[in-house]
């Protein structure tokens, strides 16, 4: 780099730390592909994820402070004072930063600070979280949490800018605006699912001491239906719907920060039959759950709210040993199911949780 720098002037106008980082980034890149897991970098496209990262000494190679109640200002190399929206203070261990333009034309600065971890409430409580698409967090005391999406005008707004990029020409000015403007409306959906993420994620770090969530294999579960050439797949539209509404809910985003928050004290439970099963008796059937919203079991009468019965059940770490389905005499039983032991249901010691 220091040999580019020498030769070419427009390399030697720009920030040496800068060039530095970019390049780190792409030796790690190359690293894990050789190491098998990602594929080869390609080149970014233009607009798509541009941003520099400043590394070093505070007050010697960068610098920040606060200039009113709401304004700041961060000293970057080879560019000088800039000013952005305070938000929070910066805590004197940062030692780095970053500055990124989103596909909405914003600008943000980011301190590279690992915070403290949240200390939970010392009394032991557990709680189970059922993440669906119609009830983004169920929880097993009963809340049910929705991630706050698209406004009804938001909505209008937004098919209405799409049906105006449809008719503008490529590489038009008009088709820029349009695609900012929607970018913008995508961003405010992204803003408020992050924002409810993080206050989500807080409130439940503070309040227990043990959060359960389903293991759920979310790369394998928003996998494309479209199939190939050869063998083309079904169902394809409505695939592909419930894979955004997955991705809306933030179902991944909220287990990540949940680790980072409530370090050692998360646990994933295998999701199997948890929205089958009833929690009270510990029948399980398809039947038992009449719609999307409503769960009665067939066995005992049990009535609860279907994603807050499998928030229990999450919560209880499913701790049942299911009777086998019926089966003919002399037939074996199906493949994976058990065995009556001591009686009709055994059932392992149940946590105690309050009821909705």
């Amino acid at each position: 780099m220091t040999e580019a720098r020498r030769e070419f002037a427009w390399s030697a106008a720009g920030s040496q730390t800068v060039q530095q980082q970019a390049l780190r980034d792409f030796a790690q890149a190359m690293a894990n592909f050789f190491a098998g897991t990602p594929r080869r970098p390609t080149w970014r496209k233009a607009g798509v994820h541009e941003g520099l990262r400043i590394v070093g000494a505070r007050g010697r190679h960068w610098d920040v402070r606060r200039l009113s109640r709401k304004v700041g200002a961060v000293r970057i190399p080879k560019v000088g004072w800039v000013r952005f929206r305070w938000s929070r203070g910066v805590p004197a261990e940062a030692k780095s930063f970053r500055v990124n333009r989103d596909r909405a034309g914003r600008r943000h600065v980011c301190f590279a600070v690992i915070p403290p971890v949240i200390d939970g409430p010392g009394t032991g409580a557990v709680v189970g979280v059922d993440r669906g698409v119609a009830v983004s967090a169920a929880l097993s005391t009963g809340e049910l949490l929705s991630v706050p999406g698209v406004r009804a005008g938001e909505t209008e707004r937004l098919l209405r800018l799409q049906r105006r990029l449809a008719r503008a020409v490529r590489g038009s000015n008009r088709r820029r605006r349009v695609k900012t403007a929607i970018a913008r409306l995508r961003a405010r959906e992204t803003d408020r699912r992050k924002d409810w993420v993080e206050k989500t994620s807080t409130d439940l770090a503070r309040r227990f001491d043990v959060i359960r969530l389903e293991d759920l294999k979310i790369s394998a579960m928003v996998r494309s239906a479209r199939g190939t050439i050869a063998a083309s797949g079904v169902n394809v539209r409505a695939k592909a719907g419930l894979n955004r509404s997955i991705y809306a809910a933030g179902w991944g985003l909220l287990a990540t920060r949940l680790e980072h928050k409530a370090a050692g004290r998360v646990e994933k439970i295998n999701p199997a039959y948890t929205s089958q099963t009833c929690h009270a008796c510990g029948h399980r059937a398809a039947d038992n759950r009449e719609s999307q919203a409503v769960f009665r079991c067939r066995a005992c009468g049990h009535v609860d709210h279907a994603d807050v019965n499998a928030a229990k059940n999450i919560a209880a770490g499913r701790a049942v040993t299911f009777l086998p389905r019926p089966t003919d005499p002399g037939r074996p039983p199906e493949r994976g199911a058990l065995q009556p032991l001591g009686g009709a249901l055994n059932r392992e010691p149940q946590l105690v949780l309050s009821s909705a």
